[in-house]
């Protein structure tokens, strides 16, 4: 849906968004897209939600601009990281890898019987 910000309070991050259809919705800063600032009059598109608190808009981006990463959205994991938590989820140590005989144990000790 389009529409226009009736007002935009930076301090308090919200405001009200008068859509096409004449409604008021409301907008909370984390539904405006990362970067983006919302004044009087500015034409915004917005995805309209009906909530048990009333009408909201969601996903809210300046008119004519690609709707690009929210602020909710993560970013990407440096490399350095995800190879970290890759050798993390196998559930391996490096301990795992050496054999028992790197720590002074014999195998044939260790099979006896009682």
């Amino acid at each position: 849906m389009e529409g226009k910000v009736k007002w935009y309070n930076i301090k308090k991050g919200y405001g009200f968004i008068q859509g096409e259809d004449g409604q008021d919705y409301f907008v909370h800063h984390t539904s405006i897209e990362q970067g983006a600032r919302l004044n009087e009059n500015t034409e915004v598109e917005f995805e309209a939600a009906e909530t048990d608190k009333g009408r909201q808009a969601r996903d809210v981006v300046l008119k004519g601009e690609s709707k690009g990463p929210s602020k909710k959205a993560k970013e990407p994991k440096k490399e350095k990281d995800s190879d970290y938590y890759e050798q993390q989820d196998t559930g391996e140590s490096p301990e795992d890898d050496a054999d028992s005989s790197d720590f002074g144990e014999d195998d044939s000790e260790s099979e006896r019987e009682v």
